[in-house]
């Protein structure tokens, strides 16, 4: 099966959000928790999207040989091992990850707010990627 998925999140009248990542199985998990940490966690798109990320392998993958890890979690190491000590804990099987990985996705999203009447863009650093405007 294919896996591109570009979205559109739309927040009230005033905010619009197209954004979207390559990265296989993992996109719908990095594009989730970017839009997390922008409407939840009140980030700015930028911060938003180079926060640390982590993806589960828990479901068969969408490629061939359609792999897959019962409980494995993959966590950048940039999240603290408090938070990693507790995941084992609760049974996770913890795969670390390099900061960065180019495996967590590269999201790239425009914040359209018309509220502020601004566009805020951004960018991923886990792969070649930049945010420009006029």
């Amino acid at each position: 099966r294919l896996t591109p998925n570009p979205a559109l999140a739309i927040k009230g009248r005033d905010q619009f959000l197209p954004f979207g990542t390559p990265g296989g199985d993992v996109q719908t998990q990095a594009m989730l928790q970017v839009l997390l940490n922008l409407f939840v966690f009140g980030q700015d798109v930028q911060s938003a999207i180079e926060s640390p990320r982590f993806a589960t392998y828990s479901f068969p993958s969408s490629f061939a040989p359609f792999d897959y890890y019962p409980g494995r979690l993959a966590v950048e190491s940039r999240i603290p091992e408090p938070v990693i000590a507790e995941l084992a804990r609760r049974g996770h099987e913890i795969q670390r990850w390099p900061d960065w990985i180019w495996s967590a996705g590269a999201v790239c999203a425009i914040l359209a707010d018309r509220r502020r009447g601004v566009l805020e863009a951004g960018a991923d650093p886990r792969r070649a990627a930049y945010a420009m405007g006029w």
